[in-house]
């Protein structure tokens, strides 16, 4: 493990992001980068399981409260909007107080709020309480995507975010699933329980096990910052240290987060900025809509809660295998190329939908392909945002990207809404928001990110 002091040194001569560098993308994967990779994974499981959950029991929680469906669609709206300010107003905050402090803060708050959610007894209440759950989750997306992506080598950086983004879609998977087995002896309640409790044990779990970035204790170097970069570097399996790299101009965080969203905009990164929000705008309005209204859609077209809840399960079981495939090819092709022709497609997919009258096997196998073109390419801008953006803004980039994204995602489902109360059936839902998603893909291939 020790290293001479000469060798000690000459390394630490280097700037942070060159010592990053040399200790993630050189040599072999240790087991400390995979777990924060699994661990992130698992944490937005649980986040994808509390925010859809709405999704599955929309119908109970409609018919006990009378809520109309323009109404249910404020709950879905307000629990996105929470999203959007987690999103750009804490997610931020990572880049200057650290990732790991944000996303155990996030864990917390979205785990207490869903529990209280188990007791909400009017509109007013779900739309408060899904406010702050979705504060919670809108940063914690965001940070967990950064801390991903700096622990993975350059090769497999894509990968690696999809795999975590991919968490989400895999909750929301097993929010139809647990469902299934909760919700005949204790309701809708019992399902915000079992959610609420899972995601604050995920809070004691990242206190024990999730590190604080590396690019982070360079560029930032808070107080204690060696002696947890040698911590650090234990686990890693690389050499420690005995002092830290120099912190340049360039490095530092002086003008705290209004500077770093004004960095967003400067010269070098405006052009990729605007682009990146216009897809993530436009992407979210569309996954959101299928996202909190597949379930009811399906069951106003004239079909079971249970057929229901498999149409959900198969849209996101088919974003959970889209999401792996695209990391995979972004390996090899490039990434944005990767994105587009997935979204691109995935509208296709959802005028077919619109389009066909098939028995209910055709329309499954539809949905999920729906499922696996929409979220695979979507996910995808995510590691696009981690790869435009420098480590002093990134979390900044990430965030703001999905942050005024989902401002498409608050005007998506909220607009379903008023359609699906003003007689528009299941077809024009699919045809309408079509559209955004293959605009979104167009705009991502200009990105022109490997």
């Amino acid at each position: 493990m020790g290293t001479s002091t000469n060798a000690r040194q000459s390394v630490e001569k280097r700037s942070g992001h060159q010592l990053v560098a040399d200790i993630i993308d050189n040599g072999e994967v240790s087991f400390q980068q995979i777990l924060v990779i699994v661990l992130c994974l698992i944490f937005n499981m649980v986040d994808g399981f509390d925010i859809t959950t709405m999704a599955i029991v929309a119908t109970s929680v409609s018919n006990e409260l009378e809520l109309s469906a323009d109404k249910l669609g404020w709950i879905f709206s307000f629990a996105l909007a929470g999203m959007v300010i987690g999103a750009m107003g804490i997610a931020p905050l990572s880049d200057i107080i650290g990732r790991r402090k944000i996303i155990i803060m996030s864990l917390l708050l979205v785990g207490v709020s869903i529990l209280l959610t188990a007791k909400a007894s009017s509109l007013t209440e779900f739309i408060v309480l899904r406010f702050i759950s979705g504060l919670g989750a809108g940063s914690m997306l965001a940070c967990q995507a950064t801390l991903a992506s700096e622990y993975s080598n350059e090769k497999f950086r894509a990968l690696s975010v999809n795999i975590v983004v991919a968490g989400y879609p895999l909750g929301a998977l097993m929010t139809a699933v647990v469902a299934s087995y909760i919700m005949p002896d204790y309701g809708w309640r019992g399902i915000f329980w079992f959610g609420g409790g899972a995601t604050v044990l995920m809070s004691i779990t990242a206190m024990l096990f999730i590190p604080e970035s590396l690019k982070y204790l360079f560029e930032q170097q808070p107080a204690g910052a060696l002696k947890k970069v040698n911590k650090i570097l234990v686990k890693l399996k690389r050499d420690t240290l005995s002092t830290l790299p120099s912190i340049t101009k360039s490095t530092t965080a002086k003008g705290g987060m209004a500077n770093n969203v004004k960095a967003l905009l400067s010269v070098d990164h405006r052009t990729k900025t605007l682009i990146l929000w216009s897809s993530f705008f436009l992407g979210f309005a569309t996954l959101y809509v299928l996202m909190s209204w597949i379930p009811k859609l399906v069951e106003d077209a004239g079909y079971s809660a249970e057929i229901g809840r498999s149409a959900f399960f198969w849209f996101n079981l088919g974003g959970v295998v889209g999401i792996f495939i695209s990391g995979t090819l972004a390996v090899r092709y490039s990434l944005t190329s990767v994105i587009s022709a997935l979204l691109v497609g995935s509208a296709l997919a959802m005028a077919v939908f619109a389009s066909v009258s098939a028995e209910l096997k055709v329309m499954m196998l539809i949905i999920f392909g729906i499922g696996l073109l929409q979220q695979g390419g979507f996910t995808g801008l995510y590691a696009a945002a981690a790869k435009a953006y420098p480590t002093e803004i990134r979390a900044t980039g990430i965030g703001w990207c999905a942050g005024l994204g989902r401002f498409g995602a608050v005007i998506g489902p909220a607009t379903a809404g008023y359609m699906i109360a003003a007689g528009f059936d299941m077809s024009a839902i699919f045809y309408t928001f079509a559209v955004p998603m293959a605009v979104g893909g167009l705009f991502a291939y200009a990105l022109k990110i490997k």
